[in-house]
């Protein structure tokens, strides 16, 4: 982005410059390369701050609307504000006495540099936020790949800790349920909501409790009354918020919020 930055002004400094020589020339006032290249590159590099102010408010408001509306409210201080320091640099070496009227015909083109400026901020932002959101998912896909494998691991070295039960309510009978056939568990008031193949249950105990007894190699919070078996994730899609749609084996779907999201990843140390 820095880099970007810095051949955008360098060109349009360029531009201008020439372009500045040039109407000199035409109006009877020369201005040597070096004037106008100083004079333009001082004019552009005064945008820098207004830069910064973008940048800040896209990390303190994000992309969405609220930020582009803080940035609009911004630009009502800001454009008239470069469209004076342009004016002012301009009278350094095209005097003129007709300040206020200099300062209206720079307002368009200020507007256009804001603008534009937001524009790229955005689509940098975006970009950034993609990159992360693949780099998230790939983490995801690697720690669901070793909660399988410690799964296994598990199985080999202490199988009577990997085969164990819960007695689980299912209609009017109490059936026994293997641990680690279980897809993911709901919170339901001072009840589990227990999924395995196809079916559900019901155990009493509340979720916390229950995460406290059960493997957290294998079995983790994606939102606040889910907890999910990492082992029986088969797919996950992204989701256009951040979120993520995990997909388990029997085709039950569970969404994990951004904020478990990232919770989910930081406790698998990804």
């Amino acid at each position: 982005m820095w880099a970007f930055t810095a051949y955008a002004w360098a060109m349009t400094t360029v531009c201008a410059a020439w372009f500045a020589r040039r109407f000199g020339s035409d109006r009877g006032h020369d201005v040597s390369v070096i004037d106008s290249l100083v004079w333009q590159g001082g004019i552009y590099a005064a945008w820098l701050p207004a830069a910064g102010i973008v940048w800040l408010l896209m990390r303190r408001y994000g992309v969405g609307a609220i930020s582009l509306l803080v940035l609009y409210q911004a630009g009502v201080l800001v454009v008239p504000l470069e469209a004076l320091v342009s004016s002012l640099i301009d009278g350094a070496f095209s005097p003129t006495d007709n300040l206020p009227a200099r300062i209206l015909g720079r307002m368009p083109v200020c507007l256009l540099l804001y603008t534009a400026i937001i524009a790229s901020g955005l689509a940098a932002a975006n970009h950034q936020r993609v990159r992360d959101e693949r780099a998230r998912a790939r983490a995801l896909e690697i720690a669901l790949s070793e909660a399988r494998e410690a799964l296994a691991r598990a199985a080999l070295d202490a199988p009577e800790r990997t085969g164990r039960r819960l007695m689980v309510m299912a209609g009017s009978r109490r059936v026994p349920v293997a641990v680690d056939e279980i897809e993911w568990f709901g919170a339901a008031d001072n009840y589990v909501v227990v999924h395995w193949a196809g079916r559900e249950g019901l155990l009493r105990a509340t979720l916390q409790s229950l995460e406290g007894r059960l493997d957290p190699r294998v079995f983790a919070r994606c939102h606040r009354s889910t907890l999910v078996n990492l082992a029986r994730v088969r797919e996950t899609q992204p989701l256009s918020d951040g979120s993520w749609r995990l997909i388990l084996d029997s085709g039950a779907e569970v969404v994990t919020s951004r904020t478990y999201r990232d919770d989910l990843l930081a406790r698998l140390g990804r």
